[in-house]
């Protein structure tokens, strides 16, 4: 079985210069590599903005964290007649008990501001609901 990662792999595009003064800095000690400059830059960056992203976040009204759906959650939304709007910021994880049909039944729309974990059958199926 696979594990659930905790983290996304992201790739960035740096100019020569700028990636010279991150290894400069790694190798005067100031971080242990490349990734820990990268992430320390992005936590500084969302720390700076953290109040407006909070607002935005509220307004929107998007999920924080972690938000796991297996086929129970989606089954009873479709026995009350309900298609679910899911909005995440983090991580959405569909289960792999969810089928493509249970999908599209259960869920009309799916905003995920971060990764979305789901089986490449289901993300198919919910292509066309994606924002």
């Amino acid at each position: 079985m696979a594990q659930q990662q905790d983290s996304e792999k992201i790739t960035i595009n740096l100019g020569f210069v700028d990636l010279g003064h991150v290894d400069l800095l790694v190798r005067e000690g100031f971080y242990g590599n490349r990734s820990d400059f990268i992430r320390t830059a992005i936590r500084n960056q969302l720390d700076r903005h953290g109040e407006a992203a909070r607002q935005s976040a509220t307004r929107r009204q998007l999920q924080l964290g972690l938000c796991h759906l297996a086929a129970r959650d989606l089954e009873a939304a479709r026995a009350k007649d309900e298609m679910l709007d899911i909005r995440v910021l983090g991580l959405l994880t569909i289960a792999p008990d969810v089928t493509p049909e249970l999908a599209r039944a259960a869920i009309g729309s799916v905003t995920v501001l971060g990764a979305l974990h789901a089986t490449p059958a289901v993300k198919a199926a919910l292509a066309d609901r994606l924002a």
